[in-house]
C-alpha cells in the first residue's frame, strides 16, 4: 500500500462517526447495509451519512453497489487488510512471520 493512500484512509477513519461507519460495515460482512440502515446504526440524520459515506468511499475503506432503489455499502477488506499490513510489516524488525508479538499488552485495549 503506498503511503499516500495510508494517509488518506486514517485521514478518514479520524472522525468518530466514520470509524463507527467502518466498524458496522465490517461486522455486517460483505453483504453490507443501506444507508439509511448505516444512519439509524450510527445515529445520524440521512444526508450526514451521505457525507460520511463519500469521504470513506473516496479513500478507499468502503464500496458501493447499486441494488434497485438502494445503494449497499460494504467494507472494502483489501484496504483494511492493507492498512494493517502497513503498520504491521516492520514489526518485530521484519520477524512478524515468526510469531512476533508486541510487547505491550495494554495494545489489546484498544
Amino acid at each position: 500500500m503506498q503511503e499516500q493512500q495510508v494517509l488518506a484512509a486514517f485521514s478518514a477513519l479520524s472522525q468518530q462517526t466514520r470509524l463507527r461507519v467502518i466498524r458496522k460495515l465490517v461486522v455486517a460482512g460483505p453483504t453490507g447495509l443501506a444507508a439509511g440502515v448505516i444512519a439509524d446504526a450510527v445515529n445520524v440524520s440521512a444526508s450526514n451519512i451521505s457525507f460520511h459515506l463519500k469521504e470513506l468511499e473516496h479513500a478507499g475503506l468502503i464500496t458501493a453497489q447499486r441494488e434497485a432503489r438502494s445503494i449497499i455499502y460494504s467494507a472494502n477488506y483489501d484496504t483494511l487488510g492493507g492498512l494493517a499490513r502497513f503498520l504491521m510489516e516492520d514489526c518485530c524488525a521484519g520477524q512478524s512471520a515468526t510469531g512476533c508479538t508486541p510487547r505491550d499488552e495494554t495494545a489489546s485495549d484498544l
